[in-house]
């Protein structure tokens, strides 16, 4: 089935083209990263995890969405996600692939990685975090190509793809469970000290990426023709909308701890996010814009009237995923480091050398995505 994504009409060549323009120039500044060190990135001493980490917490998070369509097919006969499962496995294994490649980035030196694989550590969360990711990104590549494959022929699928399907649901969870772990489980940051980060990670998952599904059946439906239809695009927008008032819900219930129990560390950081903290105010336009969007954006969501229009609807799911990028990203990634345990405030600005290779990684993403959509295209179309 892959030489299906070989075949392709004229904007879908330049698509592609430009995607490996981008992932060349990615290669190039991972090409200086890894001769001159992390040193030429504007991560430091005090903020060790940046733009790679902000960008690898927001994609695991769109990896395991994936399972917001999955259990409702397999496991509650909603033959109205038919024609998304196969999308959302798809877009789980190009949301795992590029996760991989931001550790593998923020590593500096790619060889550490076998120190995870050589001395294999059930205490470290790092371990536990390949673990899953990697056995995610295999159960939805094997049993998405082994379904496609069956359809195309006009055969069932093999009895061995169900079981590994009702694996991946539990799995979907544990991924991003096991990546809240890994922030909760440093005592020093009390921005992630918290016993509702893993359920808040959930919530913002599910939301952000029901809403990216939508948008890419709105591209889908456009630029090939393929339509979910309006059930399962009506099902999501109503996914999407809850996950997205449970996220609120739980980042309030932060702000509640916080401000109420008055415990100063506690309180600082996300005073130092939300209202700026000894003179330093960098991230506050940010969150508050990320606050309102986001608000906003779930607001047309749960309204009929409102999410019942394409473009509105449209807006809306843009919204909540820059909404979600910036709290996850810029809020919860580098804002955790702040203020440090000496309680001052430092800068952190990305190079020129840490944006190429993010824009080349999402570039790789994108390729892999597009490709196994074009091929998803075909095979229910033809």
């Amino acid at each position: 089935m892959l030489e299906k994504a070989l075949k392709g009409n004229r904007a879908y060549w330049i698509w592609m083209v430009l995607l490996v323009m981008v992932i060349v120039s990615g290669l190039s500044a991972w090409g200086r990263q890894l001769e001159f060190g992390l040193g030429v990135t504007g991560m430091g001493r005090d903020i060790s995890w940046g733009l790679y980490i902000a960008q690898f917490t927001f994609l695991v998070g769109v990896a395991a969405s994936a399972v917001m369509v999955v259990l409702p097919y397999y496991l509650h006969n909603q033959k109205a996600f038919g024609k998304t499962v196969i999308v959302g496995e798809f877009l789980a294994v190009s949301a795992a692939l590029m996760c991989m490649l931001f550790i593998l980035a923020d590593m500096g030196k790619p060889q550490r990685v076998l120190n995870v694989l050589l001395h294999p550590s059930p205490h470290s969360m790092v371990f536990w975090d390949v673990i899953v990711l990697n056995g995610y990104l295999l159960l939805n590549l094997v049993t998405g190509w082994a379904v496609l494959g069956a359809e195309r022929k006009g055969v069932l699928p093999p009895a061995w793809t169900k079981a590994l399907i009702y694996l991946s649901i539990p799995w979907a969870f544990s991924i991003h469970t096991v990546t809240a772990f890994l922030y909760a489980g440093m005592p020093g940051r009390h921005l992630w000290l918290t016993a509702v980060l893993a359920p808040r990670f959930l919530a913002s998952a599910f939301a952000a990426g029901t809403a990216l599904l939508i948008l890419i059946s709105f591209i889908l439906k456009k630029s090939a023709g393929y339509d979910i239809g309006f059930e399962a695009r009506k099902k999501l927008t109503v996914l999407a909308a809850y996950a997205g008032v449970a996220n609120f819900f739980l980042l309030g219930a932060e702000f509640f701890t916080a401000f109420y129990s008055n415990v100063p560390a506690h309180e600082h950081s996300l005073q130092h996010l939300y209202f700026g903290l000894h003179g330093h105010a960098a991230f506050v336009p940010w969150m508050w814009t990320s606050l309102v969007v986001g608000i906003g954006s779930v607001i047309v969501l749960l309204v009929p009237l409102f999410r019942s229009r394409p473009r509105l609807l449209v807006a809306a799911c843009i919204g909540l995923i820059a909404s979600i990028w910036v709290d996850k990203g810029i809020g919860l990634v580098i804002g955790g480091f702040l203020p440090t345990p000496f309680e001052e405030i430092v800068g952190y600005v990305p190079t020129i050398t840490e944006l190429q290779v993010t824009f080349g990684i999402w570039a790789i993403g994108l390729l892999v995505l597009t490709a196994l959509l074009k091929v998803v295209v075909d095979v229910k179309n033809g």
